[in-house]
């Protein structure tokens, strides 16, 4: 379906509708413990909110690093267009403006019996009790058969040092040279991303490298977000630059070689981005809670983000197994009825028994224009599922240079509400 901008506005802010507050804890009581594993989208916004709204509740935060690089805008520091601190996203905010006690530490295992996690912090190991625990770690990724090796064909999935790695080697490309990528096999973490990528760095060498190609080596059959932009773009916009290949299912990569090997054929490339299929976070597969048809990913149920084989674990974002996008604003948007739930939980309360979720995301196509895709989802009863709302299903028909401030100003809007 094609729209307009004002149609994405409303479908995206379709979620915030008719939103009924929580009733805060009371202070009569014991504080409830939460802890949050995972400091990105989902998990930076569930502790927010959780304090925001709850009143007298503890919320501790755990995450190894210091401070979360968004994948939201990564392309392009791959390409050079922004700097890398413009997407390091502090946890300062959290801590002194909303009292969350923000831990840097890996967590190691979760005893859901003891309800405690175990976290190694500085080398030393702590065991954090909780009442409510929320795990967003993001995704693990299944690697390929053969040499692989992440340092020599980086992914760049997780944004941060790997970033950089990528932003390096097309950095170094020289005429005549070919950027070969793959696609993971769906669901993945950001459908529309990879496209993106393809897009930016084609307009990279379209632009900086003389008689430059970009192979595109898709393991779905078809491109899976976005369809009419991206795929205008790779015909028309990068034809003779870029290469689409779907089917590509890879079987097998040597990093060292820069060769990869898939259903649809060898190719050798000059910089090879090789991005694995995934799966939920580690944490999450090993306290047993991926349980979904394939093992890849958390059955939860929607209406608060529990696991259905423990309910007092809530699972956000990339590893949960919903149908919703694996994206950065559905984690955002997961987290708040989750937040609601948990302080409604405290409450003695039933969760909302009508929640509705929005993602909406921004992609450059070029270097000056962006389109733009929106959908929201609501939760059915019937089948106990979040289900897309087909009118709010939407995407631009076209990319435009006023799509590329917009792309902008959501970044910042969310990036603001997850982590200020």
């Amino acid at each position: 379906m094609n729209s307009n901008r004002r149609d994405f506005l409303q479908f995206a802010a379709l979620a915030a509708a008719g939103w009924a507050f929580p009733k805060a804890v009371s202070a009569a009581t014991t504080p409830p413990h939460v802890v949050v594993i995972g400091g990105g989208f989902g998990g930076a916004t569930v502790a927010k909110y959780l304090k925001l709204w709850g009143g007298n509740i503890d919320v501790t935060l755990i995450d190894r690093a210091a401070s979360h690089y968004a994948c939201i805008l990564s392309n392009l520091v791959v390409t050079g267009a922004l700097p890398m601190d413009r997407i390091n996203l502090s946890f300062d905010s959290l801590k002194t403006k909303r009292g969350v006690n923000v831990v840097q530490g890996e967590a190691l295992s979760v005893d859901p019996s003891a309800k405690e996690v175990v976290v190694n912090v500085g080398g030393t190991t702590y065991a954090y009790a909780y009442d409510k625990l929320v795990l967003a770690p993001g995704i693990e990724f299944i690697n390929p058969a053969g040499n692989y090796n992440d340092q020599l064909t980086p992914h760049a999935w997780k944004a941060g040092p790997q970033t950089l790695l990528l932003k390096n080697q097309l950095a170094s490309m020289t005429k005549g040279q070919t950027f070969v990528m793959t696609i993971p096999k769906a669901p993945y973490r950001c459908p529309p991303g990879p496209y993106e990528r393809a897009c930016s760095v084609a307009d990279y060498l379209k632009r900086k490298v003389k008689n430059g190609k970009i192979i595109v080596l898709d393991a779905n059959a078809s491109i899976q977000a976005e369809p009419i932009n991206f795929g205008n773009a790779f015909t028309k916009t990068y034809k003779g630059i870029l290469t689409y290949v779907p089917n590509a299912t890879v079987n097998e990569v040597d990093s060292s070689a820069k060769k990869i090997i898939t259903a649809a054929g060898t190719f050798n490339a000059n910089v090879l981005n090789v991005i694995p299929n995934q799966r939920a976070g580690r944490i999450v597969t090993a306290a047993g809670l991926a349980n979904d048809a394939t093992g890849s990913w958390s059955t939860v149920n929607p209406l608060n983000y529990a696991s259905t084989v423990h309910p007092d674990i809530h699972i956000l974002g990339d590893s949960q197994a919903t149908g919703q996008p694996k994206s950065g604003h559905m984690a955002n948007s997961q987290a708040k009825v989750c937040a609601d739930a948990i302080i409604r939980a405290f409450n003695g309360e039933e969760p909302d028994p009508n929640p509705v979720t929005s993602s909406a995301c921004f992609s450059p196509i070029t270097s000056t224009t962006a389109a733009w895709l929106t959908a929201s989802f609501q939760y059915d009863p019937v089948s106990k599922t979040m289900k897309r709302v087909d009118a709010s299903f939407a995407e631009a028909a076209k990319p435009t240079s006023d799509g590329m401030k917009q792309m902008f100003q959501w970044a910042n809007n969310i990036f603001a509400d997850s982590f200020v």
